[in-house]
């Protein structure tokens, strides 16, 4: 089977939804696995996820859907992961060896694995055995819901590899979606983790009463802390002011649309972290990347007080109220 222009989208939430509308502009077939057998019924039958993204209509003439996620692989020349980092392990633990082989591979997750606190690249990396340089993410500054409306929106595509990078931007490109390239795999992927943190504490705030003023010193040390994380873990030249570092954490953080600010701010108005979970009924990344950030800035002895604060919100069970007033003392 013909693989040279297919590129396999894993997942079936709003991310993999709104990446699948995007790359039937430029590609000739999608295989698109959702592990749902009734939204994949629904999807063939209706033309628009029920769960995620609902107004969008698709091509049924260049996706493929199946809850088969061999068959969705191995036509595939390009594989995009956008599943939670919660289930990567267990989507992927009967996964046949060697499917992977000669694959390109991108991530499209923003989180952490939280068995190994590892990004989804080295999960790739030691999981299939892919190399980096054909392993790849695609990040913000952008949320799904606006793809669905077809408001501009950016997207940055990183690899060590240029060429790789730049195939990805142009399939990515369209009216709607502009694109950059970056080698900086590590670098890019590790801020994509830690802004969902940092818009857990945004959220925090907001639902505390903390006004405007204070969201804007927050995150202006919120993009300090990401730096020094960064550098340390991944000790290369970057810019942090650019729209793949700071622009993606400006609108996790301040976003209508965002899970974790939204997860964040249920918090902070008195919920339990399991109740906003339920009532939520989505996966807020930040909440498993905490744990796994906590334990990386250990070994690296990075500080990072606002990750700090938020651990023992969520994790400790320390008053929201007394934790970021203690925080709003160690900020600049």
């Amino acid at each position: 089977m013909d693989t040279e222009n297919r590129i396999a989208v894993i997942g079936g939430g709003s991310w993999a939804t709104a990446l699948v509308k995007i790359l039937c502009n430029n590609v000739d077939q999608v295989n698109w696995y959702m592990r749902n057998e009734v939204a994949v019924d629904h999807i063939k039958r209706y033309r628009h996820n029920p769960h995620y993204l609902q107004s969008v209509e698709f091509d049924l003439n260049k996706i493929q859907v199946s809850t088969d996620l061999v068959k969705m692989i191995e036509s595939a020349k390009t594989v995009i992961i956008a599943t939670p980092s919660a289930f990567l392990t267990k989507l992927f633990e009967d996964f046949p060896e060697g499917l992977m082989e000669n694959k390109i591979v991108f991530s499209a997750v923003k989180g952490i694995v939280p068995e190994y606190n590892a990004i989804p690249a080295r999960f790739i990396h030691k999981t299939f055995g892919t190399p980096y340089d054909n392993i790849g993410i695609i990040c913000g500054p952008c949320h799904a819901e606006e793809v669905a409306l077809e408001r501009l929106s950016y997207l940055t595509v990183a690899c060590q590899d240029e060429d790789i990078s730049e195939e990805m931007a142009d399939t990515l490109a369209c009216r709607y979606i502009k694109t950059t390239t970056s080698d900086d795999l590590f670098g890019t992927e590790l801020s994509a983790v830690l802004k969902n943190v940092y818009a857990i504490a945004s959220g925090i705030c907001a639902g505390l009463g903390y006004g405007d003023n204070f969201q804007a010193v927050l995150i202006s040390n919120a993009i300090q802390e990401i730096e020094n994380f960064i550098d340390e873990v991944s000790p290369i030249h970057r810019d942090v002011k650019s729209s793949a570092y700071l622009g993606d954490l400006l609108v996790t953080a301040y976003s209508k649309f965002s899970r974790n600010r939204t997860f964040g701010y249920m918090i902070g108005k008195g919920y339990s972290v399991k109740t906003a979970q339920l009532e939520m009924d989505m996966i807020a990344e930040g909440y498993y990347a905490t744990k796994s950030v906590m334990a990386i800035k250990k070994k690296f002895d990075v500080e990072m007080p606002i990750v700090e604060a938020v651990n023992n919100i969520i994790y400790e069970k320390i008053s929201p109220v007394i934790e970021m007033r203690i925080l709003t003392d160690k900020l600049s």
